[in-house]
């Protein structure tokens, strides 16, 4: 485990082997934080790294798995997946996995880190611009919507600390993810812009969020979807 040094700021990320919490983390290691990333898959970074094995498809192993962390100053929930099907071909274990990733993951890994987070911290959660209903997406934007729900009751709850807690909710984003066979079901359509989201501009929205600058913005929905929502 890494030392800690004198007005460092640290941040936990889950998902930081890909896609956009890859880029989150790189963002925060250029911008001079010191980041534990939680993932399955081993990574490896430069800058002040420490990479933990996760699986946040079993969110009760969590609580153990960063029991031994120093305080953190935010905290980063980007681990998700996606699994697509029309009503009438829904898959209730896929309702489970992604809700086990998306919510039960956050909520273990809040309760187990907040409570020794720095005054002031921030947390921000990946949702997604499918939140408030894409067709053959129900189950996925169930798990995203019900972010919104965790994250402004957190807002509320931890605004006497002054920590912050925000939803960033990407639309079609150049990830993995878009080639995944599981969201086969719903071909990508490209946003009004032309292109799709480019995962280092979350990670740059993430930033100041997580920055000094966010310390005004609680409990917020930011949408970035390259016009896709218009």
């Amino acid at each position: 485990m890494t030392e800690q040094v004198a007005g460092e700021r640290h941040a936990v990320v889950t998902g930081c082997s890909s896609g956009i919490g890859l880029a989150i983390t790189r963002r925060l290691l250029a911008d001079g934080w010191a980041v534990t990333g939680l993932s399955r898959t081993p990574t490896s970074l430069d800058g002040k790294f420490e990479w933990l094995q996760a699986d946040l498809s079993e969110p009760e192993s969590l609580a153990d798995a960063v029991a031994g962390l120093r305080p953190a100053d935010a905290l980063v929930h980007a681990a998700g997946f996606q699994r697509t099907a029309p009503l009438g071909e829904l898959d209730p274990s896929a309702l489970s996995g992604m809700f086990a990733v998306h919510v039960a993951a956050a909520s273990v890994l809040a309760n187990a880190l907040v409570p020794s987070m720095h005054d002031g911290g921030r947390i921000v959660l990946l949702g997604s611009r499918t939140s408030t209903g894409s067709p053959g997406k129900s189950h996925y934007a169930a798990t995203k919507a019900a972010l919104m729900g965790l994250g402004r009751t957190w807002a509320q709850e931890l605004a006497p600390r002054g920590i912050t807690v925000n939803v960033l909710s990407p639309g079609p984003t150049d990830t993995p993810m878009l080639n995944d066979p599981g969201r086969a079901a719903t071909p990508v359509k490209m946003p009004a812009l032309g292109a799709l989201v480019d995962p280092e501009d979350v990670a740059a929205l993430a930033a100041f969020l997580l920055g000094p600058h966010g310390k005004s913005i609680t409990g917020q929905n930011y949408v970035i979807c390259g016009g896709a929502s218009l």
